[in-house]
């Protein structure tokens, strides 16, 4: 019964679009129906009238790695679900402006903790309560955004896990140009909104201009223009597109650039190994489930009674460079060997 009603509640929640009827506490991915109902005896819980309830806040189209990474980690930890802890997700489909009413819907739903894996997201949470607990992953720059008074000692009722993407930005260039010899034109689409769009796009050019590049910014607020800026570019006017973290998920921006990518034949560097995994060619940042993974041990200390304002952020352990094989001989590109050795991950 717990499945079909999880399995109704994916389709449901598929077909909605921002702002539609959702069930608020249906775990929304297929994978997290593995182990459901089962439990080990690791988490030391004190007694709890019913499961704990998590709602994770994202602009993306449903669950993303960080999301399931948080749940695999509950779940490692020794948490049963559906007994000790239910999962509900509230996507907003890349429309960013959705997240404030979508986190405010957790809130009025009783969640005991929210999850944000963005600096949009989270900054939606923060604006929705000051009294629930908050744990964000894929968060940038937490204090500059003013959701934390220190990273040591947050203050509020809000800790996580950095990415640190502000300073992996201009490594991220770097590493794309060593990849793809020539690179010169570099695209760079992104969000114009996000609330982190002015400091990332500055670390950009910086970079850009001490590598040497021509950074193409292409700022868009919406889905369509972004799809029509994409749908204009064409290969031999850019020698590359370049997707940060910011820009990933919001407006669909990721996978419009996969689709233009694809058909103009542009290499294309990305902030995690997601994108490639779907036929992005390389990406440099940190592994989104890791990170979720790494939450899930903060969501684990507020469970046991911990409070956010004295839980340290972590900033994330590890940072990874994903290449597609199949991408560069597609492309025609030979990597050489000293970057290949590089790399944490080959996909043939």
């Amino acid at each position: 019964m717990v499945e079909a009603r999880l399995q109704r509640s994916v389709r449901g929640m598929v077909r909605g679009r921002p702002g539609g009827r959702q069930e608020p506490w249906a775990v929304t991915l297929v994978i997290f129906l593995v182990c459901s109902g089962l439990c080990t005896s690791g988490a030391a819980l004190a007694q709890h009238a019913r499961p704990f309830q998590i709602g994770a806040l994202t602009d993306s189209w449903g669950p993303t790695p960080y999301i399931a990474g948080l749940r695999n980690g509950l779940v490692a930890l020794g948490y049963c679900e559906d007994q000790q802890f239910v999962m509900g997700v509230r996507f907003t489909q890349g429309d960013l402006a959705a997240l404030p009413a979508a986190a405010r819907e957790l809130v009025q739903a009783g969640v005991d903790v929210l999850i944000a894996d963005s600096d949009n997201a989270a900054k939606a949470a923060q604006m929705a309560t000051t009294r629930i607990p908050i744990v964000f992953a894929g968060v940038a720059d937490p204090l500059g955004l003013g959701l934390i008074e220190s990273f040591a000692r947050p203050g509020g009722n809000i800790t996580g896990v950095t990415d640190l993407e502000l300073e992996i930005g201009p490594k991220r260039l770097e590493v794309f140009q060593e990849i793809v010899p020539g690179l010169k034109r570099v695209l760079f689409p992104y969000a114009a909104h996000e609330v982190n769009a002015a400091a990332a796009t500055q670390v950009y050019r910086d970079a850009a201009r001490r590598l040497g590049m021509e950074l193409m910014e292409r700022p868009v607020r919406t889905e369509a223009e972004a799809q029509a800026a994409l749908a204009q570019v064409r290969k031999g006017e850019v020698d590359g597109i370049l997707v940060a973290a910011l820009s990933a998920g919001a407006l669909n921006i990721g996978g419009l650039v996969l689709e233009v990518a694809s058909q103009q034949g542009i290499p294309t560097m990305h902030s995690n190994p997601f994108m490639v995994e779907r036929g992005g060619l390389a990406s440099y940042g940190p592994d989104s489930y890791r990170s979720g993974r790494q939450a899930a041990r903060l969501v684990d200390k507020i469970l046991k009674g911990g409070k956010p304002a004295v839980i340290p952020v972590e900033m994330i352990s590890d940072i990874e460079l994903t290449i597609n094989l199949k991408v560069a001989k597609a492309l025609g590109l030979t990597i050489s060997p000293a970057v290949l050795s590089r790399a944490e991950r080959l996909i043939r």
